[in-house]
Formats: C-alpha cells, sequence, structure tokens
C-alpha cells in the first residue's frame, strides 16, 4: 500500500467513483419513471406502497448472504457482481405488464443493490484509508449526482414520451458497460478478518440519539425517491413534465449541498449544520402540505434536498468518534437503524395516502423531520472545524 502512487490511488478513487455513479443512476432512473410505471399498470396508492415495499424485502432477505459473500471473496470482485446484477435487473421494470412481475423485479433490484452498496461502500473504506484527508463524502456526493443526472434523463424522457421501457433498457446496458470498463482498476485487497457478529448489530444507548436522526433523515429522503412525482400529480395536479422537474429540483439542490457541506461544517460546526438541515427538511415538508403550488412546492421540495444532503454523513462522521464501539462497529450500527427508515416508511407512505391522501402522509413524515431537530440538540457542541 505504501508503495502506491499519487496516480495509482487516484486511479482507483476514480474507478470506485464510477460504481458509485452506476449505484446513484441508476436508482434515481427507476424512480424517475415511478408515476410512469405507475399509470402503466393501472396501480392506486396501497398498490404501490405494496410494489415498492418489494425493494426493502429484497435487500433485508439478502443481506446475512451479501454480509457472508464479502466475508469469502474480495469487495471488488462481489461490486462488479452486484454492479452487472443491478444492472440487468434494471432493464426490467418497464416490461412489467402485471404487478407480479413488478413485484418480482424490485425484489431482485433490492437485492443486487444490497450487494453493490456494501461492496462499493467496503471498497471506500479500504481506498479512504491511503488518503490522510477524508475522501468519504466525495463518494456519497458522486451518488448525489448521479443521482441528478438519472433524474435530469428521466424528464427529458417523459418530455419526449419515451416509455419507460426503453429508457431503463438503455440505462442498464449503459451502466452495465460503464462497470466493466472500470473494474479493472478498482482496489484489490481483502478486507481484515472480524470475529462473527450477528447480521444486525444494534446501537448502544450512547450511539442512540444518531441512529434516530439517521432513521429520520433516510426516510423524509426517500420518501421524495419514491413519492415527488406522485405528489405533483395527485395533490398538485400537474403535468408528468411539471412532476419530473420536481424530481430534477430536489436531486440539483442534495447534490449542491452534499459538495458544499465540507466548506459550511468548516465555517459554523457539525451541530449547527445538524439543525439547520433538519429545519430546513421540516419547513420543505410543511411548504409542500400547506403550499400545495407548483412554484411552493419545487420551493419546498429545494429545501428538502439542501436540508438531507449532509445528514447522514456528518451523523456517520460524529458517530465513527464514539469512545463506546470502534469506529465500524458504530456505523454498521447505525445504517442498520438508518437504512430501515430509508425502505420501510416510504411503502407505508402509500398506505396513508390510500387511506388518507398524500398530503397528510407527508404530514406525517414531516413529523420525522421535528424529531431530527429534537434529536441534534441532545448532541454535545462540537467547535467549528479550522
Amino acid at each position: 500500500m505504501d508503495q502506491l502512487t499519487a496516480a495509482g490511488k487516484s486511479k482507483m478513487r476514480i474507478a470506485n467513483s464510477v460504481f458509485f455513479f452506476v449505484s446513484g443512476f441508476g436508482y434515481s432512473s427507476w424512480a424517475s419513471r415511478i408515476p410512469s410505471i405507475k399509470h402503466q399498470l393501472n396501480l392506486n396508492e396501497a398498490q404501490l406502497g405494496v410494489v415498492l415495499f418489494a425493494m426493502p424485502v429484497g435487500l433485508m432477505l439478502t443481506m446475512p448472504l451479501t454480509a457472508k459473500m464479502i466475508k469469502y471473496f474480495s469487495s471488488r470482485v462481489m461490486m462488479l457482481i452486484g454492479a452487472l446484477a443491478f444492472s440487468i435487473v434494471l432493464c426490467l421494470p418497464g416490461f412489467a405488464a402485471y404487478m407480479w412481475q413488478l413485484i418480482v423485479v424490485l425484489f431482485f433490484i433490492g437485492s443486487t443493490r444490497n450487494i453493490l452498496g456494501l461492496s462499493m461502500n467496503s471498497q471506500a473504506v479500504g481506498i479512504q484509508a491511503l488518503y490522510d484527508k477524508s475522501i468519504m463524502v466525495t463518494f456519497h456526493g458522486i451518488w448525489s449526482l448521479a443521482g441528478f443526472g438519472g433524474a435530469a434523463v428521466g424528464y427529458v424522457m417523459v418530455l419526449f414520451n419515451v416509455a419507460p421501457s426503453y429508457h431503463l433498457l438503455f440505462v442498464g446496458v449503459a451502466m452495465l458497460v460503464l462497470s466493466v470498463i472500470f473494474y479493472p482498476s478498482t482496489y484489490d485487497y481483502q478486507p481484515a478478518e472480524t470475529p462473527n457478529k450477528s447480521v444486525f448489530s444494534m446501537p448502544d444507548k450512547h450511539l442512540l440519539k444518531f441512529s434516530l436522526i439517521c432513521f429520520a433523515s433516510m426516510a423524509c429522503e426517500n420518501t421524495l425517491y419514491d413519492w415527488s412525482g406522485v405528489y405533483f400529480e395527485k395533490v398538485v395536479h400537474a403535468t408528468k413534465s411539471f412532476a419530473e422537474a420536481g424530481f430534477v429540483v430536489y436531486m440539483v439542490t442534495m447534490t449542491i449541498g452534499r459538495f458544499a457541506g465540507d466548506r459550511v461544517v468548516s465555517a459554523i460546526g457539525i451541530k449547527k449544520v445538524l439543525t439547520y438541515s433538519s429545519a430546513l427538511v421540516l419547513s420543505g415538508l410543511l411548504v409542500s402540505v400547506f403550499l400545495p403550488y407548483t412554484l411552493t412546492v419545487y420551493l419546498g421540495y429545494a429545501m428538502i434536498g439542501m436540508g438531507v444532503s449532509c445528514i447522514v454523513p456528518l451523523v456517520f462522521s460524529m458517530a465513527g468518534k464514539s469512545k463506546t464501539m470502534n469506529s465500524s462497529q458504530a456505523l454498521a450500527a447505525i445504517s442498520t437503524v438508518g437504512y430501515l427508515g430509508f425502505v420501510i416508511i416510504p411503502p407505508i407512505v402509500g398506505f396513508i395516502a390510500q387511506i388518507a391522501n398524500l398530503q397528510i402522509a407527508f404530514f406525517v413524515v414531516a413529523a420525522f423531520a421535528a424529531m431530527m431537530i429534537w434529536m441534534v440538540r441532545k448532541i454535545e457542541d462540537e467547535p467549528a472545524v479550522s
């Protein structure tokens, strides 16, 4: 490792960034076409909630297997397998003719995203160890940038009435090609052996506040991924193109926030950034609920995107300094709880929307943002980073 040149490190960093790009672009491409596929299959809100739940089920059921596979194979091999499998199944949602077919496809999208996500983050940890400065946030910034790109392409596809089947087929093939091209430059290392532990490592009392903040932020973040377009159509009564534009607004502001986050933290400190970010998420959701008009909901989405952009990376950064658990255990524990918010809350939004309406469902999600503000107040003050 010590003999690696700066150019060699940079090459591996770029290669791993490509896999973050594949994950972000592929996922947002699917998310950008949820309203189109909902119409294509004539799904109501509750049915869409059931369909969306297939993805987290696939992720959670395959997590133990993925953890064991990464233990026996190098993370770069598992990353390639995950990227190829994810790209292949990403081609299929637009071809689903029945609800059950879409459920099966999304189950495997969840499974393959799990393999790709765990392995590419393992690669990122290994590459981070080669650098004296922090680069982890940049990887997640690339994911957001890719998400914005996928949303923008989805918007163009809707404008030109391109069917989801052709759109997602093209994206899947393109992501597959990228994965094959950049795989040889990825970091070839075997993670250190660790004692056998339960797959789901839960946070201790000290880390519980970080876990709840992470859970709430991911709940708000993925609700916008899955429901932003449908909200525009059902509540704002906007056209498909305006609905897609709303998703783009959300992704653009999230991307800007992620790349600017480190500088803001250096100026005012982590706790203030978390406080202001949580307040932005809450305000954005309330604006969207109580002022359901095109421009005001765009503003609300922009506030939510800017708000959620830095919360999870900063919580990970703070939790990694835990004195009660080592950094790996702390991040794994928080991720376990946090990701539950990412995968469970959006499907629940569908059920609430079916019983009541989407405005009420979004108001319920706003309660998670309020919880974040309360939990951030319990975090000890930290000085601004110099």
